[in-house]
């Protein structure tokens, strides 16, 4: 696995710190060191699934 870090926002509404967590803390629990709450790190980069379009329903493409 890459090294790099992971830049997050602490979830506290009073807080808002910016987060720099290592990409080896995926899954785990860390500590903000500005408030002490404890945020949850995802354990896999959210991906975007891509939208898919019903063709069936489309009108054909127009040529000039």
């Amino acid at each position: 696995m890459a090294t790099g870090t992971i830049k997050m926002m602490c979830p506290n509404l009073r807080c808002k710190a910016v987060l720099g967590v290592p990409t080896e803390a995926r899954g785990r629990t860390v500590r903000c060191r500005n408030c002490g709450c404890n945020i949850k790190i995802p354990k896999n980069k959210p991906v975007a699934k891509p939208v898919e379009t019903d063709t069936a329903d489309a009108p054909p493409p127009t040529t000039v």
